[in-house]
């Protein structure tokens, strides 16, 4: 027999069993990957940051020219997963004229998914 706890509205709100179910984590809202967070930082450290937030996973720069190179990008980032896996991660570039190429966004993309794992190797060296 279940005793029902009423919310005032003749609605059950939750029985004394919801004391066994598992609580959501409350440290995890929003959370990301730290890998990937990490090595769009470290990948793209030649773009001047202009917002991160880790709780939505949003990294933004603002323009920059990578080394050896001649075009100007800004970035958006969004890490979307804790997860280490691409489909956690979505890049965004963009030129002074207009979006970046797909083989330039894809190339960003592989550059940051292998410092990820670069990143969790390490770490899981220790």
């Amino acid at each position: 027999m279940e005793a029902d706890v009423y919310d005032g509205r003749g609605a059950p709100d939750s029985t004394v069993w919801d004391i066994f179910k598992a609580k959501p984590d409350a440290g995890r809202v929003g959370a990301v990957n730290k890998y990937i967070w990490n090595a769009s930082l470290q990948v793209l450290d030649f773009l001047p940051v202009e917002s991160v937030d880790p709780f939505t996973g949003v990294i933004t720069t603002g323009y920059g020219t990578p080394p050896g190179g001649g075009t100007a990008y800004r970035a958006t980032i969004l890490v979307s997963d804790p997860a280490l896996d691409a489909r956690s991660l979505n890049v965004a570039l963009m030129t002074r004229s207009g979006p970046a190429s797909a083989s330039a966004v894809h190339a960003v993309e592989d550059a940051i998914l292998t410092r990820a794992r670069q990143l969790r190797a390490i770490d899981g060296k220790i």
